[in-house]
């Protein structure tokens, strides 16, 4: 670094990942966003229901008490599936040879493609189970999953993971463990690309779904808001992959392309689909 870049780097502020140790029982960060996600996801679900204008003919489509249930599809939707979407999407040859460390989630290696993938497994299964509408439970749903993403990018920035590409903007921040795959570069300013993923996917798009809920009536249609989810999420990721540092030594990284771009792709697809069946179906 030359030295006017290294008066315009702010340090990397190294705060310890375990948020609390009690004995051998480390409690970190991670874990306590994933466990603030879901609460807060829960708490935000039943307010929906809580308020009858919001959906059709004046009727949510289940009472608040199923919401307790709910939460327990969608935990395991999301952890199951975050972390068989790493080992898929992210990191398949070297699970191929050590298969033991699949179950490993303490060691980190989560993803938001592979647990989308859990969660709509997750909210067919309740709604069949349940008899609901699955389309108004996937709305609830995603109109909450914001909430999660938010505090999962704080505790990735907390971690110093997935970092962003190099800058010379004066926010650049030199994170440590940029230094285990980029020696040669090492030390350099990065983006600090966790925090935009949290300002785009977890707090401007929770905002334009509070928006589409409470001012366009977008409930009464079931299928509107996980629509706009899957689309806004694939954009949100899309454009903060633009300064994030891809995964290293991916098939996807393609020119312009990363893996979270690729994957994206069909998120998109999918979102544009859903809002528009959504809103050509006849309501009941």
């Amino acid at each position: 670094m030359n030295l006017l870049t290294t008066l315009w780097t702010i340090p990397f502020p190294n705060i310890d990942p375990v948020a609390l140790q009690i004995g051998p029982v480390a409690i970190k960060w991670y874990g306590l966003a994933y466990l603030a996600g879901l609460l807060l996801g829960w708490l935000y679900i039943r307010r929906l229901l809580s308020e009858p204008y919001l959906w059709a003919n004046d009727r949510p489509p289940f009472e608040a008490a199923k919401v307790d249930d709910l939460l327990l599809y969608i935990t395991a939707g999301v952890v199951l599936g975050g972390r068989l979407g790493f080992v898929i999407f992210y990191e398949p040859s070297y699970y191929l040879e050590n298969p033991q460390d699949i179950i490993a989630v303490w060691k980190g290696g989560m993803a938001f493609h592979g647990a989308l993938v859990g969660c709509l497994i997750a909210i067919w299964a309740f709604a069949r189970r349940n008899g609901v509408n699955p389309w108004s439970t996937g709305d609830l749903v995603t109109a909450a999953v914001p909430i999660g993403l938010f505090f999962g990018r704080i505790a990735n920035f907390i971690n110093g993971e997935l970092f962003g590409r190099p800058t010379t903007l004066p926010w650049g921040m030199v994170f440590p463990e940029a230094a285990f795959h980029y020696p040669n570069v090492e030390p350099t300013p990065r983006h600090p690309s966790q925090l935009y993923e949290a300002a785009l996917e977890g707090l401007l798009l929770f905002l334009v779904l509070r928006l589409l809920t409470h001012y366009f009536d977008a409930l009464k249609r079931p299928g509107v808001v996980s629509g706009v989810f899957l689309a806004g999420y694939a954009l949100a990721r899309s454009t903060s992959e633009l300064f994030r540092e891809p995964h290293f030594a991916h098939a996807f990284n393609i020119g312009p392309l990363t893996p979270g771009i690729v994957y994206s792709i069909p998120m998109l697809l999918a979102g544009l689909a859903v809002i528009y069946l959504a809103r050509t179906r006849d309501l009941k």
